[in-house]
């Protein structure tokens, strides 16, 4: 990750020319310390459009942890109407490439939504014109930005249109899979997205898993349990990288602290991230990070235990149906596996959220920039539609690790 290192400056603050005839805010404010603005920001997520990955309970562990080892510089953007009433909040960080200044939202490819935190009315009060004021107005608010790129972005969140989202340039590579949960109904859910062919297949492999020994799905809550949790999501992920020769974006120390901060409760105020074990025997055989916002958990990242014997039974399958009857009992409404293209997803889910990829320039370099991100978008977009030039990619890539390996060791 390259970010812009910066020192925290104080709160700017912009009043909009406009905001007494046709926009609906009238000041934008920046501030680069996320607990100064901690009330207003839990305020607003108890009644706006919230992704899980911009609640607050995410974002401030992902900063205080991955973003402080990275000298990440945040900004967080403030939109308040006439009477001082707060209508969005957009976390950001501004990175720097090659001379170009950008922002972006706060997660990176950890978070698999990216999205601003919007009163509804607010949000569905704004066309395409109004979103790019916005964005322009931010812009001058933080100073010396090139351009903004937002990627994976869903185009709508209960039912209302994303503002940014107006602006997009494309579709992102990959959309987001879901699942609408009949609250109380897991088997009737499962009946209704699964074929009879899939369901019929589950029951073999739970049958086959089942002849190993006795298992449970366990919800880490202590410490030691939040530990014991961690030690095996990072054990399997590690193996299962090394296994594909692609680098482990779990492998630094900073991700630890991000999940083991996100997953404790604070003050009583119940942990945005969750993480599960299915144990067998136990020990663990497979692990689920998910982030969870009112009445949506969002999968973050799954894994399992290779070397272990049930592997061929597809214990992370296993786990996640039953996950899936855990939330229908909860209460839970949607189920989403996040952004990305697998098997196991299509089976189970039986919707998408679409996504969509915004690049606004502010200056010359930044339209240069941005036509260059665009442009590596939409091919990425293109290899992941085409069978024939995803196992191409695949394979140049993989010519090029074994290259680099062979480079380091000569």
């Amino acid at each position: 990750m390259s970010a812009l290192a910066e020192h925290p400056s104080a709160p700017s603050r912009t009043e909009s020319r406009s905001a007494g005839t046709t926009l609906p805010w009238r000041a934008i404010t920046v501030v680069s310390d996320i607990a100064a603005i901690e009330a207003d920001w839990r305020a607003l997520e108890e009644r706006a459009l919230v992704t899980p990955y911009q609640a607050y309970g995410w974002v401030r562990p992902f900063v205080e942890t991955v973003g402080a080892a990275h000298g990440m510089a945040f900004r967080y953007v403030t939109l308040r109407d006439a009477g001082n009433g707060l209508l969005a909040i957009l976390p950001l960080v501004v990175t720097r490439r090659n001379c170009i200044r950008f922002a972006e939202f706060i997660g990176g490819k950890h978070a698999n939504y990216h999205m601003g935190i919007y009163r509804p009315e607010f949000a569905a009060a704004l066309d395409a014109g109004s979103a790019r004021t916005m964005l322009v107005d931010i812009g001058k608010a933080i100073g010396g930005l090139d351009a903004f790129v937002f990627v994976n972005q869903p185009t709508m969140w209960q039912g209302v249109p994303n503002p940014t989202a107006l602006l997009a340039a494309g579709p992102s590579p990959s959309g987001a899979y879901k699942l609408a949960l009949i609250p109380g109904d897991a088997e009737g859910t499962l009946r209704r997205s699964m074929s009879s062919h899939a369901q019929k297949k589950l029951k073999n492999k739970r049958n086959r898993f089942g002849s190993y020994g006795p298992s449970e799905l366990i919800k880490a809550r202590s410490p030691a349990e939040i530990s014991r949790v961690i030690d095996a999501f990072l054990e399997q992920k590690s193996e299962r990288f090394k296994a594909m020769g692609v680098p482990d974006p779990f492998a630094e120390p900073a991700m630890r602290g991000f999940l083991e901060q996100a997953a404790r409760p604070v003050a009583e105020r119940a942990p945005t991230l969750e993480l599960y074990t299915l144990d067998l025997n136990g020990r663990s055989v497979a692990t689920y990070v998910g982030a969870v916002q009112g009445g949506r958990f969002s999968g973050m990242a799954t894994s399992f235990d290779m070397a272990s014997e049930t592997a061929k039974s597809s214990p992370g399958e296993i786990l996640l149906v039953e996950l899936i009857r855990l939330k229908c009992r909860d209460g839970i409404d949607v189920f989403d596996l996040g952004v990305g293209e697998a098997r196991y997803k299509t089976t189970i889910c039986d919707d998408r959220d679409e996504l969509v990829d915004t690049f606004l320039p502010l200056t010359l370099k930044g339209s240069a920039f941005s036509a260059f991100a665009q442009a590596k978008r939409a091919g990425k977009r293109w290899i992941k539609a085409s069978p024939v030039a995803l196992k191409l990619a695949h394979r140049v890539s993989g010519w090029m690790k074994r290259g680099a390996v062979r480079g380091a060791d000569e």
